[in-house]
This record gives structure tokens, C-alpha cells and sequence, in this order.
């Protein structure tokens, strides 16, 4: 029996890694399951969402401006705005990752922003396979589709996640994520820039314009920053 030490390990590492996120991601998919139940979805409308949507953000959008009759223009815009991001994410990942084509476009719809974050600062010492990206998106997929549809079956009977500090559980992993990439001026001005950008216009604009607006300016911010070959 032919045996793959190398595929298992990578396995245990990216189910290892996503660990924390799918810890913290638990209060945020019960409160989505709870405010979309208050919105009139079944748990198993819910699950259906989070499965095929599998995007935390645009999906508490989705939910925020949700009515009857569905305004899908208010919400195909919105999701799409936030969502964005993704094609930044996906540009960045796919050429650190040692997995082909189409096994991207298989693995890449469990893309999250913790999933890349993590993938990311892997690819900094190890190659990111197929088994490390499914192991770690697959297992978060899961977590977030499973306590999402827990959150619609017992409601309101949680109560508000700021009451025992929950809601701020991403806001702290994501400064963790992001202090791990500081190694120069360059990225500290990149990520400056976009935190900086973001904050700004979340406050005198509003969401979802800011997340747009961030990824924007670190873009800038990067080019800007980049070292320059002397022309010849």
C-alpha cells in the first residue's frame, strides 16, 4: 500500500493553522445564523447560504438590507463590492501556490480572508499544496456552515456577541495575521495605507465603499513602495 507522508502532513498543518480562525470564527456564524433567522430564513436556507456564499462579510451585508421583495440589484451590488477583494487575494495566492489550474479553481471557492492571510505567511517558508489549501479551506468551510445554521436554529436565545467580547474575535486574529507580515517599511507603509484608507472612509462614507477603498490604497501604496530597476 502506497502511503503519502508528505500529503497527510500538509493536511494536519492546514487544519492545524485554521484552528484559531475556525475558534474565533464560532460567535460570528452563530450571530449570522441568529440575525438571518430574525430576517425570516429558515435554518435551512442558512445552511445554504453559508455554503454556497462562504463569505462572512457579504453575507451580514446581504442580510442587513434584506426585505420583501428582495432588492437583488441593492444586493447583487453590495456582495459584489465587498467581494472584490477576493480577485486581489486569488491574483496574489495563485502564484505561490504548487497546485495547477483547475485544482485553483476547485480549492480557490473556500477562499476567506483567514485562509489566505494563513497561506500567505505559509508560502513564506513552504510551498502551499493542495493538500495543506484543502486541508485548512475545507475544515473553515465546515466551521463557518455549521455554526451558521446552529446560530438560525437557536436564535435570539444567544444574545448580543459584544456582551462577553466575541464580536471582536476576528478584529484580534486579523492584527496577529498582519503583524507576521510586517519585515520592512514597504509592507508597514502598505498596510498603513490601508488600514489608515479604510478607516477614513468607512467613517465619512461608509460601508461596503471601504473595503474597495483599502484595497485600493494598499495597491498605491505598493507600487509606490516597490524598489525601481535603473533604466538602461
Amino acid at each position: 500500500m502506497t502511503r503519502h507522508p508528505h500529503l497527510w502532513s500538509d493536511i494536519r498543518d492546514g487544519i492545524r493553522d485554521v484552528a484559531a480562525p475556525g475558534i474565533a470564527a464560532i460567535p460570528i456564524g452563530l450571530l449570522f445564523g441568529a440575525v438571518a433567522a430574525g430576517k425570516g430564513l429558515s435554518a435551512a436556507e442558512v445552511t445554504l447560504m453559508s455554503a454556497l456564499v462562504f463569505a462572512g462579510g457579504a453575507q451580514f451585508a446581504a442580510i442587513e438590507i434584506w426585505s420583501t421583495p428582495v432588492p437583488v440589484a441593492a444586493l447583487a451590488f453590495s456582495t459584489l463590492l465587498i467581494n472584490l477583494r477576493h480577485v486581489l487575494m486569488s491574483a496574489s495566492l495563485a502564484r505561490k501556490v504548487a497546485f495547477g489550474r483547475g485544482a485553483r479553481l476547485l480549492g480557490f471557492a473556500v477562499m476567506a480572508d483567514e485562509n489566505w492571510a494563513l497561506a500567505e505567511r505559509r508560502a513564506l517558508r513552504a510551498p502551499v499544496s493542495f493538500a495543506y489549501w484543502g486541508g485548512m479551506g475545507l475544515v473553515f468551510w465546515l466551521n463557518w456552515v455549521f455554526w451558521s445554521a446552529l446560530g438560525a436554529v437557536i436564535g435570539a436565545a444567544m444574545g448580543p456577541p459584544e456582551r462577553f467580547g466575541a464580536d471582536f474575535a476576528f478584529t484580534a486574529l486579523f492584527i496577529g495575521l498582519i503583524a507576521t507580515f510586517v519585515t520592512g517599511r514597504g509592507t508597514l507603509l502598505v498596510i498603513a495605507a490601508s488600514g489608515i484608507t479604510a478607516a477614513l472612509v468607512h467613517r465619512f462614507i461608509g460601508a461596503p465603499w471601504h473595503v474597495a477603498a483599502g484595497a485600493i490604497a494598499g495597491i498605491a501604496a505598493a507600487y509606490l513602495a516597490a524598489p525601481r530597476e535603473d533604466a538602461p
